[in-house]
């Protein structure tokens, strides 16, 4: 006759009493389908944190297997959507009867999308770090996203003083005497007309919005398309050499300073539905210094994200 396995979580207490805010498992992997917004379900790889808190003082822990298989039956036989993981959240509760009465949830993971170039019209894949949160506190629940958006960013400063170099160039070339449009427009297509070049860097463009609960998937694209939107310069995927000259031409007129970069995201998300929160880090990752430039703003609602 075979003897039952003892089960030390549920007979045994705890040596030391106490409760505890989290308790459960980090970093598991494992492949999600994931719901996107206008865009057709796609399986990711994600890593996954899964949690509940321990409310009973005597109770020697919690039952880590049932968060596994839990998210393993998400895994296997569902999508990943706003409502499944209200579900699943639930679902880590109500598997923790009497110890737990709250949970959370984090999937990590790269969303790819298929951008089109400035110009020509060539496509690539473009990787966008996403961060899915979900925390269900005695039957309240927020669920947020968080995207990073890398873009090109011209300081304005080294802008103006490039042109200043430029025009004290163009003096020295030329005078009354040898001023003729042909000249001039060959100098211009020199190094020698073209002395300084204003610095640039890739940016990033870290955006985290709480979710409304009318949204059924998650509205990865639409956040991706505001941001670059936006900034006006994303950074591109396949290019050809008319997409490169854009690229610049859209460096040029787009001059940016962090706060501005801010500033243009912050009243973009304030004209935005759907989210009943967020809050912006705008990261210039220097190329003339060897730290960054930062900017970070909220929707500043009473109660809501702070800086």
């Amino acid at each position: 006759m075979p003897t039952s396995m003892p089960d030390i979580a549920n007979h045994t207490t705890a040596q030391t009493e106490g409760t505890l805010d989290w308790v459960g498992m980090s970093n598991i992997e494992m492949p999600i389908m994931v719901a996107s917004k206008g865009e057709t379900e796609r399986m990711v790889s994600a890593h996954v944190d899964a949690f509940v808190n321990l409310t009973e003082a005597q109770a020697k822990g919690i039952h880590m297997s049932r968060l596994y298989l839990l998210l393993d039956e998400l895994s296997t036989n569902n999508v990943l959507n706003y409502q499944s993981l209200v579900t699943l959240l639930d679902g880590f509760i109500s598997s923790h009867n009497d110890l737990s009465d709250q949970a959370k949830v984090v999937f990590s993971f790269d969303y790819h999308l298929r951008r089109k170039s400035l110009i020509s019209g060539k496509e690539g894949w473009k990787a966008y770090p996403i961060t899915l949160t979900g925390h269900l506190n005695q039957g309240s629940l927020a669920i947020e996203m968080v995207i990073d958006v890398p873009y090109s960013s011209t300081c304005p400063c080294s802008a103006a003083l490039a042109r200043q170099l430029i025009q004290k160039a163009f003096q020295q070339k030329f005078d009354e005497n040898n001023f003729d449009l042909a000249t001039v427009h060959e100098w211009l297509g020199t190094t020698e007309g073209i002395v300084a070049t204003p610095h640039s860097q890739r940016s990033i463009a870290e955006v985290k919005v709480k979710l409304n609960n009318n949204i059924s998937d998650f509205p990865i694209t639409d956040l991706v398309n505001l941001v670059e939107n936006s900034l006006q310069t994303p950074v591109q995927a396949a290019v050809k050499r008319e997409d490169e000259q854009e690229f610049a031409r859209l460096n040029g007129q787009n001059l940016m300073f962090c706060e501005d970069a801010a500033r243009r995201l912050q009243y973009s998300m304030n004209l935005a539905e759907g989210y009943d929160d967020f809050w912006l880090k705008i990261n210039h990752l220097e190329s003339l210094h060897a730290h960054d430039a930062v900017s970070i703003t909220t929707k500043g609602i009473v109660g809501g994200y702070q800086p």
